[in-house]
């Protein structure tokens, strides 16, 4: 009776143990991503569509990876991640490089917290880092960021490559904004109208 009950004591122990080191390392990742997407890609993006797919991706493989890891099985958590990475490129709809990223760095977030051998501090060390370079990235600190937009214009007759100046002079007049450089897209004769992209900071 008491080897029975000495062995539920120790199995109830590594179970708190357990229970804790899992809730400590969730809430690394759920705070790493939370700012990640929450302060720092919505403050660029102003975004939120993308928000369940974010944590969705990040929640599932760091569940998933984690487990694997109890039973020793860390390259199958490393395969499934570019399994994710194969089964996206059949989505019904088109996915942004940046959004691609982001969901990319999301799922390493929950990888490496998940099958990292550190502590709650290296954890929290790694979440750290990931964020500072996020931000640092998103921000002007490193390179001025450059937006885009396509525009349809009306004044055909500026197309014309003698006259790229006053086509960028015009287009700065009408939108308001800094163009630094422009694309000249689909031409059509018929409404003389062109699809121009530009580049602006």
């Amino acid at each position: 009776m008491e080897l029975l009950n000495a062995s539920v004591d120790q199995g109830l122990e590594l179970f708190d143990k357990l229970t804790g080191k899992f809730v400590i390392r969730l809430a690394i990742d759920l705070l790493t991503t939370f700012i990640i997407i929450r302060i720092i890609y919505f403050r660029h993006y102003r975004r939120t569509e993308l928000f369940l797919t974010f944590f969705a991706f990040n929640v599932t493989i760091f569940l998933i990876a984690y487990l694997l890891n109890k039973v020793e099985m860390t390259m199958g958590a490393a395969f499934g991640l570019f399994a994710v990475f194969s089964m996206l490129r059949y989505r019904t709809e088109n996915i942004s490089t940046k959004d691609m990223t982001y969901i990319f760095i999301v799922i390493a977030v929950g990888l490496v917290m998940a099958i990292s051998k550190g502590g709650w501090d290296e954890l929290g060390l790694i979440g750290l880092i990931v964020v500072v370079l996020m931000a640092l990235l998103e921000s002007n600190w490193l390179i001025r960021r450059e937006y885009t937009q396509d525009i349809i214009y009306d004044r055909i007759e500026l197309i014309q490559p003698d006259r790229r100046a006053e086509l960028l002079s015009d287009l700065q007049v009408r939108t308001g904004l800094n163009i630094v450089r422009l694309e000249i897209g689909n031409i059509d004769l018929l409404k003389d109208t062109a699809r121009i992209t530009i580049f602006y900071h």
